[in-house]
């Protein structure tokens, strides 16, 4: 009885607060705008007003994927849906996409309010921080300190570590003649490149596996933590035990970020203690420097693990799996192997080392990375984003504090009005866009946009550069290093499943031979 009871409360409060939003939104749309007309929201379909919202809010985005497909369809390249207590868009052109996130960047620079897990750890990162003063110091810091190019050249000695230690796993596997699993030895390379990068020291690889285990356990198990978001108060006492799991996960994560975090401090404080790994600034560096615009103060531990596991999960996943990606490409289509094989020997020779400048120089290299981001993106839609001020995008309003602003990515990189055969791997379709030494970039349309050469970043995406830079160096070296084949009777399978990031379905099991005698 006293469990029922508690089920018709929750509910009760769940139909209110429903209710509530609807009457915002009633009211929003009755107030007056600072746009002179009166204009319509993106279209959508009709749901009911209560019974549409918590049936929308339960679907993923990978389960939205083919209802927008359809919606698109019927409706034109913007439309919405109710989820939750706003009211979603979704963009699907390469030209709405344009306009929003770079004619209009700054108005839509936003981000919709912490919802799920993230909200309940009390804590904040950049993703997912609204426009303000703290949001432009966070990002302000991670683009200039350590994102800009000049940056990125110091880490050269961390990237060259993390490759031959990737590398002497694999010869040491290869000497059995059996397909290599990919996948954990790019996802550990990756991840012990972003743990020096975030606390300036090499880890063994005890610690980093148990950095990279509970960073995991947490965003495997997000989507359930997302139930205690609905009146906490209540959910933590029906789903203590749930409840209790993911404070656990929160402790073990500090308990492994703040003693690395204390130590780099103490470093600072003695100069006679810094080893050759200190000449580099971590990214806990330049959080310990900062101060907080509103009071002055700096951040709290609690602050900086947050900031850290948003650069560790950032930078690990969707650089491996965009790797993984690539390389699996690469055995299914051998000419496309050979081809950049013989690219790299002709810049430095036959078993010479790979500088990272030698990088500048491989055209052919850059259409196989860019490839193989339009082809498989990591993330097939955008981190969501809100806007600072009631403003217009093809024709319809998008008020402020009442939407969230989607990019469906995937869709737009796989457009077959903007991509002959969209769904063939074919870096050759790139080469086209390289002229006089400027790299010519544009992973989901048609247009042209100039972009810098590896390692250097983008306005609208300032960790392009570290991915891209990232995902040359380490396919340039694996593929001059080792000859990558099927199995045999391997067709390597390219379908797709969501976790983290899309994924390999099948993950990449390759055997490969040393091209060094």
């Amino acid at each position: 009885m006293e469990f029922w009871f508690i089920f018709l409360s929750l509910f009760i409060c769940f139909v209110l607060k429903l209710l509530l939003n609807l009457i915002l939104d009633k009211k929003y749309n009755k107030r007056e705008h600072k746009l002179p007309l009166p204009l319509p929201l993106p279209p959508g379909p009709f749901t009911f007003p209560i019974i549409g919202k918590f049936f929308w809010q339960r679907k993923s985005f990978s389960d939205l994927e083919p209802i927008l497909r359809e919606l698109h369809t019927k409706y034109g390249p913007i439309v919405s849906l109710p989820i939750g207590s706003q009211r979603a868009i979704f963009i699907r052109t390469h030209d709405l996409a344009h306009e929003a996130l770079v004619k209009k960047g700054t108005i839509f620079t936003s981000r919709p309010p912490v919802m799920g897990a993230g909200r309940l750890e009390n804590r904040f990162n950049i993703s997912s921080s609204g426009y303000g003063p703290v949001w432009r110091l966070l990002r302000r810091n991670l683009t200039s300190e350590m994102l800009h190019p000049s940056r990125l050249k110091s880490y050269s000695r961390a990237r060259k570590w993390v490759l031959q230690v990737l590398t002497t796993k694999l010869k040491a596997e290869s000497q059995s003649g059996k397909a290599i699993p990919m996948m954990d030895h790019i996802q550990y390379a990756m991840f012990s490149l972003l743990v020096f990068m975030c606390f300036g020291k090499k880890l063994e690889e005890k610690e980093v596996r148990e950095i990279k285990t509970v960073q995991s356990t947490f965003f495997q198990n997000s989507s359930r933590f997302d139930t205690l978001d609905f009146l906490p108060w209540l959910a933590r006492i029906l789903f203590r035990k749930l409840w209790n799991e993911l404070l656990e996960i929160l402790h073990k994560q500090e308990n492994l970020f703040i003693p690395l975090i204390r130590a780099r401090e103490e470093r600072r404080k003695n100069a006679n203690s810094k080893l050759e790994e200190d000449f580099v600034n971590s990214y806990v560096d330049t959080l310990l420097d900062l101060n907080l615009p509103e009071d002055g103060r700096k951040l709290n531990e609690a602050e900086m693990v947050s900031l850290c596991s948003e650069f560790l999960t950032g930078g690990t996943d969707t650089t491996s799996t965009a790797l993984q990606w690539i390389l699996a490409n690469l055995v299914k289509h051998q000419h496309i192997q050979s081809k950049l094989v013989a690219e790299i020997e002709g810049v430095v020779g036959s078993g010479e080392k790979i500088n990272e400048e030698d990088l500048q120089k491989m055209p052919y290299l850059k259409a196989v990375v860019l490839e193989g981001l339009r082809r498989h993106p990591p993330a097939h839609f955008l981190l969501p984003h809100a806007v600072t001020e009631d403003t217009t995008l093809n024709g319809y309003l998008i008020p402020k504090n009442a939407t969230t602003v989607n990019v469906t990515l995937a869709e737009i990189s796989r457009d077959p009005d903007a991509w002959e055969d969209p769904m063939e791997f074919r870096p050759e379709r790139f080469l086209s866009r390289i002229v006089q030494g400027e790299e010519v970039i544009d992973i989901i349309g048609k247009k042209e946009i100039k972009m810098m050469p590896f390692g250097a970043g983008r306005r609208i995406c300032p960790a392009l550069g570290l991915a891209l830079l990232h995902l040359g160096y380490f396919v340039a070296n694996l593929v001059r290093d080792f000859e990558w084949k099927p199995r045999d009777g391997d067709d390597i399978d390219l379908s797709e499943e969501q976790k983290f990031t899309f994924v390999m379905k099948n993950p990449l099991h390759a055997l490969i031979y040393s091209r060094i005698r």
